[in-house]
């Protein structure tokens, strides 16, 4: 919701924004084949009832249809994201970060795709126009590892602790999937503080290519 919420609001800005994604795993401890729904997951962790926290879902599924998501939460397959990341971080490479990101999302969120499968990430890449074997040599290595882990030491270092966050030109963040004005305003004030500002007044000599003009006293 956050991504489709800072895209709409770069649509409004009308200034060149360059993004990119960055990796953060919520629980790297997780296996990859887990059993769990996502309501009992957020049940056991958050001390709730499964009724809780299928409301609590359906409030955020309600969110995500506001943005023209899809969450099919009842299906979603929970899963370690590692591998996920690790790809995300070859397409980097291949200038197909910002198409595998949202495969990868729409696959999990609305597909129901098992996203820590690598078979499931292969076929998810060769949609995207990566090489499939390529995909499939790296996944079986540890490439791209150090990559994930560099992105996850720097969140550590500017004490991020949820996803999403947005940290714009180094200097300000966002937390949450905060609304398409939000990042609106958040996007224009970092404009304007890059712009220049002429704090002299017109009576200094100014050269350009056709000479140096003498200001008139």
């Amino acid at each position: 919701m956050g991504k489709r919420h800072l895209e709409d609001a770069i649509k409004q800005v009308d200034y060149p924004v360059e993004v990119t994604y960055r990796c953060y795993e919520l629980d790297p401890t997780s296996g990859t084949d887990i059993k769990e729904t996502i309501y009992e997951s957020l049940a056991k962790k958050y001390g709730m009832s499964i009724a809780q926290a299928k409301a609590n879902t359906q409030h955020m599924v309600q969110m995500a249809k506001d943005a023209g998501l899809d969450y099919q939460m009842d299906s979603l397959i929970l899963t370690n994201t590692f591998d996920a990341h690790r790809l995300t971080m070859f397409a980097k490479k291949q200038g197909l970060m910002i198409e595998m990101t949202e495969r990868i999302l729409r696959a999990h969120f609305t597909e129901s795709k098992h996203i820590g499968n690598r078979e499931t990430l292969a076929d998810l890449a060769a949609e995207v126009g990566l090489e499939r074997g390529a995909v499939e040599k790296m996944l079986a290595s540890d490439e791209m590892a150090d990559e994930v882990r560099a992105d996850e030491l720097t969140a550590q270092q500017y004490r991020i602790t949820g996803v999403p966050f947005f940290l714009i030109n180094k200097k300000y963040g966002l937390t949450g999937a905060q609304p398409t004005e939000v990042f609106v305003q958040a996007l224009r004030k970092v404009i304007a503080e890059d712009e220049i500002v002429v704090l002299n007044n017109d009576n200094g000599m100014i050269c350009d290519e056709n000479g140096c003009e003498i200001p008139k006293k």
